[in-house]
């Protein structure tokens, strides 16, 4: 594909080089956008999956992503909101989202869900 777009450009080396450089870029960022994108959803997953645990090690992955996704803080690089406005998600709508929709149902919730009462 590359040398069709080359093609296309001619013997303007200036485009040619623009085009290179940009292409050069975009691949060198995705493992840095791969790794943001786990950072956020272990967090995600760790905030919604541990809500509601009752045991220390569960409670303590949810209070530290709990923190990590609410802190406006801006200074630290892999800061909740710097992350989000890494990959381009607006912070404050997925917080939202988060709040909305806190905890993921465990099987057990999603099994007593699906039964109903019968009447005797």
């Amino acid at each position: 594909m590359r040398e069709n777009i080359l093609a296309r450009l001619g013997s303007d080396d200036s485009i040619t080089d623009q085009y290179l450089g940009t292409q050069r870029r975009s691949e060198l960022l995705e493992p840095e956008k791969a790794l943001l994108i786990a950072l956020l959803e272990d967090a995600v997953q760790s905030y919604r999956k541990f809500a509601g645990a009752r045991d220390r090690e569960g409670r303590e992955r949810s209070h530290e992503a709990k923190d990590w996704i609410f802190s406006q803080d801006r200074a630290w690089i892999f800061s909740f909101n710097n992350v989000c406005e890494l990959l381009g998600l607006d912070p404050d709508y997925v917080r939202r989202g988060l709040r909305e929709n806190p905890a993921m149902p465990t099987n057990a919730t999603r099994r007593r869900r699906g039964r109903h009462r019968r009447a005797a």
